[in-house]
């Protein structure tokens, strides 16, 4: 179902079990019009953990100085969505995605949260068919690359913060979040929450924990206002 060629030429690795990697590209939306269909999740979880692993062991070597808050600011600021979301882009995974007829209809081929989430899935699947080390050095070429950016921008500093202080800054005005909707069952669901400043929505996000849809608010609301640049 997929360009093997294509993905070999994009990881820079030759695939042993093709399966693996198919797997990797179906998206939960695919399985409700395909019953029996096992999609990217459980990939995903592994590729979680190898990348919180592989982005530990590089802060904890390379800054020995750091306390442990700063390095746990730098990993999240790594391994968040918007950050994997770009790299799945970078390397061009989304056009491998397996969708259904509804989220390619509705864009979800370049959905942030869908790609970041594919980000994970690949890097579940780099390490089942070639081991940790080569999932690593995709971490290393890919991921942990974008640190220099991340320290000269201060992204390490997550968006609600960014917001807040950004708009107490520009407005005297704390932002508020509140819940616009959630789908799916209770073990899978999706939420969108807005981020609101006087009673005005400014943006939602989406996320599969109120947490995570909110700091997408965070970082939409920062773009929409300009304040992503302060």
């Amino acid at each position: 179902m997929i360009n093997l060629q294509s993905l070999e030429a994009k990881l820079q690795i030759k695939i042993n079990d093709p399966s693996i990697f198919e797997r990797s590209f179906i998206h939960k939306s695919f399985v409700n019009e395909n019953p029996g269909v096992i999609p990217n999740e459980r990939l995903e979880f592994l590729g979680d953990a190898v990348l919180e692993l592989a982005t530990t062991s590089y802060l904890f070597k390379f800054f020995p100085d750091k306390p442990e808050g700063e390095l746990t600011a730098l990993r999240s600021a790594l391994v968040r969505g918007r950050n994997l979301a770009k790299v799945s882009e970078e390397v061009g995974l989304g056009e491998f995605l397996i969708l259904s007829k509804g989220e390619e209809n509705s864009g979800g081929r370049e959905k942030s949260y869908i790609l970041a989430n594919l980000c994970e899935a690949v890097i579940g699947a780099i390490y089942l068919d070639q081991g940790y080390q080569v999932a690593e050095k995709f971490i290393m070429d890919h991921i942990i690359k974008t640190l220099d950016d991340i320290l000269a921008n201060k992204d390490y500093i997550d968006a609600k913060t960014k917001l807040q202080e950004a708009a107490q800054e520009h407005e005297g005005i704390t932002p508020e979040y509140k819940l616009v909707s959630e789908s799916g069952p209770d073990h899978d669901k999706t939420f969108t929450m807005g981020v609101y400043l006087e009673d005005k929505l400014i943006a939602s996000g989406n996320g599969t924990s109120k947490q995570k849809a909110e700091q997408h608010a965070a970082q939409k609301a920062l773009e929409l206002k300009g304040w992503d640049t302060d």
